[in-house]
């Protein structure tokens, strides 16, 4: 085996062990583990590489090796094999999402609980941006005599509803009428473009009939603006102060800035477009600088969105992590499309 061969899988044997264990892996443990026909006198060298070049750190004099945030970075990049959830435990995953699954921000927030409690740490999910997205359909519905909700569903999967109500008495009929002349105008338009003067300009195209609709253009105008907005579900917090790896100061910082739902989906929305892990000093934030932020993005109508995520201690078994990331992505996507779908009906 050539030499750069050797190292690399002696990394990698260091970095699943220590995972595996939390502790030190020394030079002869890596032979039994790794079958590899050498000496130790040659581990050892290699093991001296590896600390040269930054991969791994000795803890402490006459102890073994554990990996460096820069050892896991290479880890994830070249040597990790993701293994997906199973059809059983994805079935699982969909029922579970499923149970509350009566608007995307109950699947998300879904997604989040899900995700912390199958990985044992603190998970996040967004509501997709709304920057570009647009009206996909308007839909109006009868809620009283003299009340009705305004359903706007946007191309990024969200949901947006508004109650609001009329001087006149209100039925299906007129339900109808207002479903084919806002989709007439609305559909296809920015999000970020429904504002006063777009209301305005509508109501000019409406003619006589805006007289019926002041309330309802009002209506369809809070719920574009409410669209836009990013929502940031999270669960499982305190974890992150009861892990094995836990340091309290760094805990502390962390939790104070999962409680700052603004930073953190500024932060969640500069994640890669696929599933990603950022190690370390990576993150720029300094309260992820001890910990590790695996992302993935769930679809919607094909197109990355929002973001679910998980934040770990540096010592993580990154492959199961990405796997159960990826698999909660997609099913909440599948959800959310199902749901809007539905919805236009």
């Amino acid at each position: 085996m050539e030499p750069a061969a050797r190292r690399q899988n002696i990394l990698a044997a260091i970095v699943e062990s220590y995972i595996a264990t939390g502790e030190p892996v020394g030079s002869k443990s890596l032979i039994s583990e790794t079958g590899m026909n050498v000496s130790s006198a040659t581990v050892r060298n290699d093991m001296v590489e590896l600390t040269n070049r930054g991969y791994i750190v000795q803890p402490h004099t006459s102890a073994g090796r554990i990996p460096t945030a820069q050892g896991y970075r290479y880890y994830v990049d070249n040597v990790m094999q993701v293994k997906p959830i199973s059809g059983q435990g994805r079935q699982y995953i969909l029922e579970e999402l499923q149970k509350d699954g009566d608007s995307p921000e109950s699947i998300l927030k879904g997604a989040a609980d899900l995700l912390s409690k199958l990985s044992g740490y603190a998970a996040v999910a967004t509501t997709p941006g709304g920057e570009n997205s647009r009206i996909r359909h308007l839909r109006f519905i009868q809620t009283g005599a003299h009340s009705a909700m305004a359903v706007l569903i946007a191309s990024n999967g969200t949901i947006k509803t508004k109650l609001f109500r009329c001087e006149f008495l209100i039925n299906p009929e007129l339900m109808g009428i207002f479903d084919k002349a806002f989709n007439e105008i609305f559909t296809g338009v920015k999000l970020s473009s429904v504002n006063r003067p777009f209301i305005q300009t509508a109501a000019v195209r409406f003619g006589e009939m805006s007289l019926l609709m002041p309330s309802a253009l009002m209506a369809v105008q809070d719920a574009a603006e409410q669209a836009t907005t990013v929502s940031v579900y999270q669960s499982g917090r305190g974890k992150l102060a009861f892990s094995e790896d836990a340091d309290f100061r760094s805990a502390r910082r962390i939790i104070e800035f999962l409680n700052s739902p603004h930073d953190l989906a500024a932060t969640l929305e500069k994640s890669p477009q696929h599933t990603a892990a950022l190690i370390g000093r990576e993150n720029s934030r300094v309260e992820l600088a001890n910990y590790s932020l695996l992302s993935a993005r769930y679809k919607i109508d094909g197109s990355p969105s929002g973001v679910t995520a998980l934040i770990t201690p540096l010592r993580t078994d990154y492959a199961r992590n990405f796997a159960l990331l990826e698999c909660v992505a997609d099913c909440a996507g599948e959800l959310i499309d199902e749901l809007t779908d539905i919805k236009r009906e």
